[in-house]
C-alpha cells in the first residue's frame, strides 16, 4: 500500500466535513475524499444568469451569534474554529402556512420564540395556552432528555433513574407519534395546525412520525431561532473545507472512492476508482448506509444484522424544487414573508396521500431568500424558491427520456399557479432565470436512492431513540463509521453536522485505546 493515514473521510457532504475537521483538529492525519468537484454535497450553490441559487438550505438553527453557547452545533463550530469564518442573519419570522383546498381553508403566520409563538396560536385558536406552555414543556423536556442521553458513555442504575427521574417526559413521548401527544393533551385543532405547520420539512405525515424526531426540529427553529449564511450554505462548506487544511487536513475532489477495504471484519483503507489502495486506522463514510452497503463493500464481508436493519427501513419522500430568479423585488411582487408552506389541507395523512401523485400533489415549501437577506440578488430583483415532496414509487414511475422534460415543467406550472393561488402575487411575468429539480436529478446528483432528500423515514417506531437503540445492537464492521444524514438523528443540516462530529469522536476514542495498547 502506497499511503497511509490514520483516519480516511468519505465525502465531502456536511457530515463528512465535520467529521474530517474534527479528525484533523485532534492532529490526526487524515484524508477526505470527494467524488465531486466542489464540498458540500447538498450544502451548495450554483449560478445561472445573474442570480446565485442555494441548493438546499433553507435556514439554520442553534448556531450564528444570535445563539447561546451551549447549543450543540455552535458549540462545534466554535471547537473547530469555524464560527468565525461565516456571516449569519437571523430571522424573526418561523413561516407562513396556507391551505387551498381545505374544507376551511387558513392562513396564518407563525413567530419565533416561545412566548411569542404561543401568543400568536392563542389568537388563532381563543383558549388554547394553557395547553401550549405544556406542550412547550413536553418538547423542551423531551429534547433536554435527549441531549443527556447524547452523553451517556456507559449505562448504570444511577443513570436509569435519572432519565426516568428527571427526564420523565422524554421517556414517556419517545415513543409516540406528534398526533398521539396533541391528543393526550386534547389540543384544539387550529393549535395542532399551527404546531405541525413543518411537517413538510420531514415529509412524514404527523400521525407516523416520530414525537421526538419533529418536535427536535421544531424546537431549533421557534427556541434556538433560524439564521441564513449571507453566502449561502456553500460559504459554510467552503469555510469547513478552509479550516480543515489549516488544520494539515488533505482534501482530494473530483476523486471517488470504489470499495472500503474490509479484512479480517475491520476497515483497512478504500480503495479509489483510479485504482489507487490508500491505507488507513478507521474510516468515516459520509456516503449513505445504502450506499455504503450496495456499492462500497464487498457483499461477503457486511455482517447479516446490518444488512437485516438495512432491508428493514423505509425511504423518506422523493424531492422535487424550482429556483426562481424573478426581475422585480419582493415588496414589488408583494411576496412579504420568507417561509411559505402551502397545502391542500392541514390532514397530514389525507396530504401524504395526495403526494403520491404528481396530478394531486400541490404540496409546497416556498422560501423568499431576500426576505432574509436583503442583498442576495441584484437590486431590483429577488429569488424564490419551491419544494415539493413525493411519496412512494407511483407519482413519477411513468416518466421516461421522452417525457421527463415536458412532465417537470407541468408540475413546475402547477407549482407557479399553486403559489400564485395561495399568496395573491403574480409571480409568472417576472421569471429571468428558471432551474428544476426533479427526484431523478437528486438520485444523480446526490446518489441519493430513489431521489429521497430525507434519508430514512422517521415514524414513532422508527425514531431517534430507536435508531440509537438499534444502533448499538449487532455486528458491526471493525473501524468503520457513518457520520451522516442517514444515522441515528435523521436527515437535515444539523443533523449531518452533529451525527459527523459525533463519528469523529467515536472514531477518536478508538484510536485512542489502540495506541494505548501499544
Amino acid at each position: 500500500m502506497s499511503k497511509k493515514y490514520d483516519v480516511i473521510v468519505i465525502g465531502a457532504g456536511n457530515g463528512g466535513l465535520v467529521a474530517a475537521a474534527k479528525c484533523a483538529h485532534a492532529g490526526k492525519k487524515t484524508l477526505l475524499v470527494e467524488r465531486h468537484n466542489l464540498p458540500g454535497g447538498s450544502a451548495t450553490s450554483f449560478v445561472r444568469g445573474r442570480f446565485e441559487f442555494e441548493a438546499s438550505l433553507h435556514e439554520l438553527c442553534g448556531i450564528g451569534p444570535f445563539t447561546e453557547g451551549g447549543r450543540e452545533l455552535k458549540k462545534i463550530f466554535d471547537e473547530l474554529g469555524v464560527s468565525e469564518k461565516i456571516e449569519w442573519t437571523a430571522l424573526d419570522e418561523a413561516f407562513r402556512m396556507i391551505t387551498i383546498n381545505d374544507e376551511k381553508n387558513v392562513d396564518y403566520t407563525l413567530p419565533t420564540t416561545r412566548k411569542a409563538f404561543i401568543d400568536r396560536v392563542e389568537e388563532y385558536s381563543p383558549g388554547s395556552r394553557e395547553k401550549c406552555e405544556k406542550l412547550f414543556d413536553i418538547i423542551e423536556e423531551a429534547n433536554a432528555g435527549l441531549d443527556y442521553l447524547g452523553t451517556i458513555q456507559n449505562f448504570s442504575t444511577d443513570i436509569f433513574k435519572k432519565i426516568f427521574g428527571t427526564y420523565s417526559d422524554f421517556i414517556n413521548s419517545a415513543g409516540y407519534t406528534v398526533n398521539e401527544v396533541f391528543d393526550a393533551l386534547d389540543l384544539p385543532q387550529a393549535a395542532r395546525d399551527c404546531f405541525g405547520g413543518y411537517w413538510l420539512y420531514l415529509g412524514t405525515p404527523l400521525d407516523e412520525e416520530s414525537f421526538m424526531h419533529y418536535f427536535t426540529m421544531f424546537k431549533s427553529y421557534i427556541i434556538d431561532g433560524p439564521v441564513i449564511p449571507k453566502t449561502r450554505s456553500h460559504g459554510i462548506s467552503t469555510a469547513i473545507l478552509e479550516r480543515f487544511e489549516e488544520l494539515g487536513g488533505e482534501a482530494w475532489m473530483n476523486t471517488a472512492v470504489k470499495k472500503i477495504i474490509v479484512k479480517n471484519g475491520i476497515a483497512r483503507g478504500v480503495e479509489l476508482d483510479s485504482g489507487e489502495i490508500i491505507e488507513c486506522d478507521c474510516v468515516i463514510s459520509n456516503a449513505s448506509p445504502y450506499n455504503m452497503y450496495t456499492k462500497l463493500i464487498d457483499s461477503a464481508d457486511i455482517p447479516k444484522y446490518q444488512l437485516k436493519k438495512l432491508n428493514s427501513v423505509k425511504l423518506a419522500p422523493k424531492g422535487f424544487s424550482m429556483f426562481l430568479g424573478l426581475d422585480k423585488s419582493a415588496e414589488e411582487l408583494g411576496i412579504d414573508n420568507h417561509s411559505y408552506f402551502i397545502y391542500d389541507t392541514t390532514d397530514t395523512a389525507r396530504q401524504s396521500q395526495l403526494t403520491r401523485s404528481r396530478a394531486a400533489n400541490n404540496m409546497q415549501a416556498a422560501v423568499c431568500l431576500n426576505r432574509g437577506v436583503p442583498g442576495c440578488s441584484p437590486e431590483g430583483t429577488c429569488i424564490l424558491y419551491i419544494t415539493s415532496l413525493f411519496t412512494g414509487d407511483d407519482a413519477w414511475n411513468d416518466i421516461t427520456e421522452e417525457n421527463y422534460v415536458s412532465a417537470k415543467r407541468e408540475f413546475a406550472d402547477r407549482a407557479i399557479a399553486n403559489f400564485e393561488k395561495a399568496t395573491g402575487t403574480r409571480i409568472r411575468d417576472s421569471i429571468e432565470e428558471i432551474e428544476i429539480a426533479t427526484p431523478v436529478t437528486y438520485a444523480r446528483y446526490l446518489d441519493a436512492p430513489n431521489g429521497t432528500i430525507y434519508g430514512f423515514e422517521n415514524t414513532g417506531s422508527y425514531g431517534i431513540v430507536q435508531r440509537v437503540a438499534t444502533d448499538a445492537l449487532g455486528k458491526k464492521i471493525g473501524r468503520l463509521y457513518y457520520g451522516g444524514g442517514y444515522g441515528t438523528k435523521s436527515l437535515g443540516f444539523s443533523p449531518s453536522y452533529t451525527t459527523g462530529y459525533e463519528a469523529a469522536v467515536a472514531a477518536l476514542k478508538n484510536l485512542e485505546k489502540e495506541a494505548a495498547k501499544q
